[in-house]
């Protein structure tokens, strides 16, 4: 057996270093020879330093972060000092080197005692504070206060009400005037301000129960329930005389029942003394950002607040050129009623 198969591995192992002995010098060969290949040094001694500044607080912050840590709110007599509030800091203005302690200091716009303003979350720092409107619902934070509502929220507000103002009277007069009658049967003629008529003539008179007129504007509106003569003077000729008077009710949704009773026939010198209404005001909530609408209400009739909203609890009971009644339902389930003149809004009762 040959050297070399016998002594395979020493051979390897040798051949093995001498290649990784001429690999080393031609690197060293080549990293000698750049400046001559570049034809330029290489310039800067270099820096071998690695370390991050600060690096050795890091374990320290990450200790810090595994600990339980609580704030203690600072305690001033029996009341908590909080450290974070937002809430400024106020001073007098005539003596601006003594602070208010809103707590504990009297009221700094009687009635309204300093509490309530730190508990809505409102500020009192201005001289008009009482008079400011915070949340925009048309009432302001005296009235809040007083109607015990939250100022902080247009949800909740006094009684609406209080805003409604009577803008203008937007009312329709009318006449009937029955004529001559016949076997206890009459005719009719409606005439209103705004030019609308109607009639019944003598060829179709109206009995006791029937309802008239046929056609609009006034159709179905009136029911004649009968007539009667009576005794009375007449302070023109100062002599008594008989008057035939009929009586009619009205069918309208809002006078439904009411009567009336014209004397048969009406004169032109009487007719003025025999002029109806039908009353209709205009009205306008002065809240929740409503102050620049409009709407009407029929006298004698219910409606609400805002207008098309809720429950109807409030009643139009009359409406005069100069003001209106309302009668509403209060909270404890009683019912009260309040004059608003034009142009003008209600002062309610407790």
């Amino acid at each position: 057996m040959s050297w070399l198969a016998q002594n395979y591995e020493k051979a390897a192992l040798g051949g093995a270093v001498l290649v990784a002995a001429g690999v080393a010098f031609l690197g060293l060969s080549k990293n000698s020879g750049v400046d001559d290949d570049f034809a330029e040094a290489l310039k800067g001694g270099g820096n071998n330093k690695t370390e991050v500044p600060s690096a050795g607080e890091i374990p320290k912050a990450l200790q810090s972060l595994k600990l339980t840590r609580a704030w203690n709110a600072e305690v001033v007599g029996d009341r908590k000092v909080d450290l974070f509030t937002g809430l400024p800091l106020f001073v007098p203005r005539d003596n601006p080197e003594n602070p208010i302690d809103l707590p504990m200091d009297p009221p700094v716009h009687p009635p309204i005692p300093n509490t309530w303003w730190l508990k809505y979350r409102l500020d009192p720092g201005f001289a008009d504070s009482p008079h400011r409107d915070a949340d925009g619902d048309g009432f302001s934070n005296i009235e809040e206060f007083e109607a015990k509502t939250d100022p902080s929220s247009s949800s909740s507000v006094p009684e609406l009400l209080a805003k409604l103002m009577y803008v203008k009277d937007e009312s329709l007069m009318w006449s009937l005037r029955p004529s001559h009658g016949s076997e206890g049967k009459f005719p009719f003629k409606y005439e209103d301000d705004k030019g609308a008529k109607n009639k019944v003539g003598f060829s179709d008179m109206v009995g006791p129960g029937d309802t008239f007129f046929a056609k609009e504007p006034m159709k179905d509106r009136f029911k004649f329930i009968g007539s009667e003569v009576r005794k009375e003077m007449d302070t023109r000729a100062n002599y008594e005389r008989k008057v035939t008077y009929v009586q009619i009710e009205d069918q309208r949704a809002n006078k439904k029942g009411k009567i009336y009773e014209f004397p048969a026939p009406l004169s032109d010198l009487r007719r003025s003394d025999f002029l109806q209404y039908d009353r209709t005001a205009v009205l306008s909530l002065q809240a929740l950002g409503m102050g620049s609408s409009e709407f009407k209400v029929e006298e004698l009739t219910e409606f609400t607040l805002p207008p098309e909203t809720g429950k109807k609890k409030y009643k139009l009971v009359e409406v005069t050129p100069q003001s209106v009644k309302v009668e509403y339902l209060k909270e404890d389930g009683s019912t009260n009623t309040v004059v608003i003149p034009k142009g003008g809004t209600p002062t309610l009762s407790e």
